[in-house]
């Protein structure tokens, strides 16, 4: 068993999920991707991912909903929301609700970066 930090992506874009999956890959982090918020849940257990980055608008169970489903499975996974929305109030709904960052599409690979690395730190 690795005891790298393994990273979950949740994004129904699959393009994004390839960026972001590639991006993790040359900083030598590990990922698994997911195109929505079940196939995540199905595959999710406590203690199994560093941190989950999820884009807000997903179908079906959206981003902010999949934030609060883990904060009552799983309250200590850190959540980093990205989303091309910059209303400043869905940003504070979703940084209220417990996630560490909100960033904005397109996002910075450093202020990512940043964030995973602080996640990591924590696991």
């Amino acid at each position: 068993m690795s005891t790298e930090p393994l990273f979950a992506i949740v994004d129904d874009d699959e393009a994004v999920r390839q960026a972001l999956s590639e991006l993790l890959e040359v900083s030598a982090w590990r990922c698994l991707t997911f195109s929505n918020a079940p196939a995540f849940i199905a595959a999710h257990a406590p203690g199994r991912f560093a941190a989950v980055v999820t884009d807000l608008n997903l179908p079906g169970q959206s981003g902010l909903q999949l934030q609060h489903h883990l904060r009552c499975v799983d309250p200590g996974l850190p959540v980093i929301v990205i989303s091309a929305q910059s209303d400043p109030g869905v940003r504070a709904r979703c940084l209220a609700a417990g996630a560490i960052a909100y960033l904005t599409k397109p996002i910075s690979d450093e202020m990512l970066l940043v964030h995973l690395a602080a996640a990591a730190r924590q696991s």
